[in-house]
């Protein structure tokens, strides 16, 4: 039987509707689409999608289950490798990945099988039809720390527990699920899926403990003194960088982190927020990743007349996940290419020191770009063009430029080595320089992606366990 050649389309929400509410916009593929997807897939002998994915999900035999109807086996397949089958399939990059190894199209030429869809669909259907708890193991007495309960956090977690571990996750917010919860919108995470995840690591009894920061609360030290036998450091990347560049003191600046923050983990969506955020008038958001395209797209959803996206470079070199640029497209969002901020502009009367309107945002200066020989990253490096500078009015700016891990842990923990970037330098198997400390994630490499985070969590698990053993 010919395999279709295209994969099919993810249902959506309408872009004018969804521009103007925070539900998710992916709606799923219905059963039937699943299995139609699932039977697309060649079931390679040499399987090379597994190769692609950080956590080597067996996903031919998960797609054949799909096909065959068997989706709580298909779901048990997943579940042997991630702790996060829900979010995976929902945030993680696939198309540079497990998709990108696909055979239909390395060597048909075709689209890929939608894995990513697939694995969101048995997730989802596990979810809702299956109401038994998870067990857990038996102990085999010997206990780990977990610093984060992020995504390289609750994946380690998560493995650790099914081999008997008693872990305890140290959570520096007041929820768990660190950038799942904090920084990734609820129009492309549904809360409710993160706690539900949450919920199954609890099950097979991992403690999980809110409001702890370590280097301030606890020290690493101090979790060997309560009889913690290995530490694993999953405490991911948040501190914001920013440009440097004149007015980014002005009112109306945030990191992404911090807008994102604001809007996902404390609501400030709601009608009378907890805590205070800009909504309405004109934003500008500078950078090209998919943190910026949260921080647009909930600035649309939060009132926004007019949302820019400023990126140095052009949409070819754009990091962010092509969905997420063609879902800002069609809410309208407004792509500044090969344009660079030079300035924040803000109102000020100094002939009355008392106005309200002293110190915020008006604008954003910047000078246009163009393309010119590649960098050490292989990209063609952006290069100004002399007095090419231009202002957009804006009340209000987001750097989504990237963050760095924070200093804290390296400060308070002796002899635990670090590189230029802040980042915990870690060998093969994620051990630090401290004996029986261990690291991935951000916290490692700086911000990446959800599943290389995991993909780092499951290592060092794995190596913890062997080191216990």
């Amino acid at each position: 039987m010919a395999v279709n050649p295209k994969k099919h389309d993810m249902p959506t929400q309408d872009a004018q509707v969804r521009a103007r509410n925070f539900q998710e916009v992916a709606l799923g593929y219905p059963l039937e689409i699943a299995q139609e997807e699932a039977k697309r897939c060649l079931n390679c002998k040499n399987r090379p999608c597994v190769s692609g994915c950080p956590v080597n999900i067996s996903i031919p035999d998960f797609i054949r289950e799909i096909a065959e109807g068997h989706f709580e086996a298909a779901y048990q397949v997943i579940s042997r490798s991630s702790s996060l089958p829900a979010v995976c399939g929902r945030v993680c990059p696939q198309e540079t990945q497990c998709e990108s190894q696909c055979t239909l199209h390395t060597r048909a030429k075709m689209d890929p099988v939608g894995i990513g869809r697939l694995e969101r669909f048995v997730a989802d259907w596990h979810n809702a039809n299956i109401t038994e708890k998870a067990q857990a193991p038996t102990p085999n007495g010997h206990r780990v720390a977990v610093i984060g309960a992020g995504p390289s956090g609750l994946t380690c977690a998560g493995d650790l527990a099914r081999k008997g571990f008693q872990v305890s996750i140290f959570e520096a917010l007041h929820t768990a699920g660190g950038v799942l919860v904090y920084g990734i919108p609820e129009f492309r995470l549904p809360k409710a899926i993160v706690a539900k995840e949450v919920e199954t690591l609890k099950e097979m009894g991992v403690d999980i403990q809110t409001n702890v920061i370590i280097g301030k609360t606890l020290t690493i030290d101090e979790l060997f003194e309560d009889g913690y036998e290995a530490v694993f450091i999953g405490s991911g990347a948040g501190l914001p960088n920013f440009m440097n560049i004149p007015g980014e003191a002005l009112k109306g600046v945030y990191s992404a982190n911090e807008f994102l923050t604001r809007s996902n983990l404390m609501k400030a969506y709601l009608e009378n927020p907890k805590t205070p955020i800009m909504k309405g008038g004109r934003v500008a958001v500078v950078g090209g990743g998919n943190v910026a395209m949260d921080a647009a797209r909930t600035a649309l959803r939060l009132g926004a007349e007019k949302v820019y996206i400023i990126y140095r470079r052009s949409m070819e070199e754009l990091p962010a996940r092509r969905e997420e640029v063609e879902h800002a497209e069609e809410e309208g969002i407004d792509f500044r290419l090969l344009n660079n901020p030079v300035e924040i502009l803000g109102y000020s009367n100094p002939d009355n020191p008392r106005d309200p309107k002293n110190g915020f945002v008006t604008g954003i200066r910047c000078i246009r770009m163009e393309l010119g020989e590649p960098d050490a990253s292989g990209r063609r490096r952006p290069v100004e063009i002399p007095g090419s500078e231009f202002e957009l009015d804006v009340d209000a700016v987001v750097m989504a430029i990237g963050t760095s891990p924070n200093p804290l842990i390296k400060q308070t923990t002796e002899g635990l080595e670090v590189n230029r970037r802040g980042g915990i330098v870690i060998d093969e198997r994620g051990l630090t320089s401290r004996e029986r400390v261990y690291a991935g994630g951000d916290a490692v490499t700086g911000a990446a992606t959800v599943i290389s985070a995991m993909g780092a969590g499951k290592l060092a698990a794995s190596a913890i366990a062997e080191a216990l053993a």
